[in-house]
């Protein structure tokens, strides 16, 4: 069932199926809902999944000149409050993941756990903060060819070939995302705080699922990094860059899986 919010001045579109306890399914950037719609239709019955559309991100609104990713976690609450939801299960994807530590670090006390699916709790460095920038003038001078040109670096090498006609769909998708909105997202992840100390001192178990040729995040800083939660389980996925959610669909699925069920 496909649902809205209202949130400060406009509105969130989530959807909501299944009955039971809520996993809550957050997209990346240039992504929407959309993404999860094999996990969903998969997933037991029993559970309650919720997919979200992030601030201007699919059909949800935008909400001025930087979605902060503490902007991101509270329409996440929103969402979660409408629906009268104390516990979730997070499920984010890169800027999902960024959006879920940054639910996590305000409302810990709702969390049964995080799975960082191809995401880092790591703030951008100093050279990924300039390339931000950068993407921002490149947005502001021609949207399209930053999406043409972006979406597929997110591929491993060998597998932007093999999913030539998926990339294509995905960049016709992002491209219904309007200006001001993609550069809102870049803002907010270039301005995001480092959230290892929500790993280190979090009461609830964390996941990784790391792609081993992930041209965004190394698989080698993810895979040091998942060593900080007291509690965490690590999926190290072969021949995947970033999209795993297509690059290795049921390996990557299965994982997503197996944390939920080992909570619920």
């Amino acid at each position: 069932m496909i649902k809205t919010v209202k949130f400060r001045e406009g509105k969130i579109r989530y959807s909501d199926s299944g009955k039971g306890r809520a996993v809550v399914f957050l997209h990346g950037f240039l992504e929407d809902m959309e993404m999860w719609k094999y996990y969903v239709s998969h997933l037991p019955k029993k559970i309650r999944c919720i997919s979200i559309d992030l601030p201007g991100h699919g059909k949800s609104d935008n909400f001025g000149y930087v979605h902060s990713m503490q902007l991101m976690a509270e329409s996440v609450r929103a969402v979660l409050k409408q629906e009268g939801i104390r516990k979730v299960i997070l499920v984010g994807h890169s800027m999902g993941g960024y959006t879920a530590l940054a639910f996590a670090e305000t409302y810990p006390d709702m969390i049964k756990g995080v799975s960082l699916y191809f995401s880092t709790a790591s703030a951008d460095s100093k050279e990924k903060k300039q390339n931000r920038n950068r993407a921002i003038k490149l947005v502001e001078q021609n949207k399209s060819s930053f999406v043409r040109n972006s979406i597929p670096l997110l591929f491993s090498d060998k597998n932007r070939t093999k999913y030539a006609k998926t990339i294509n769909t995905l960049v016709k998708r992002a491209n219904k995302i309007g200006v001001q909105s993609i550069i809102a997202a870049l803002g907010g992840m270039r301005d995001r705080a480092d959230n290892e100390i929500v790993l280190k001192f979090a009461p609830f178990p964390f996941h990784y699922v790391i792609g081993d040729l992930d041209p965004v995040l190394p698989a080698k800083k993810l895979i040091h990094q998942s060593s900080i939660p007291q509690n965490c389980k690590t999926v190290v996925l072969k021949n995947t860059g970033h999209m795993g959610w297509i690059e290795n669909k049921r390996a990557s699925y299965l994982a997503v899986k197996d944390f939920i069920q080992s909570i619920y």
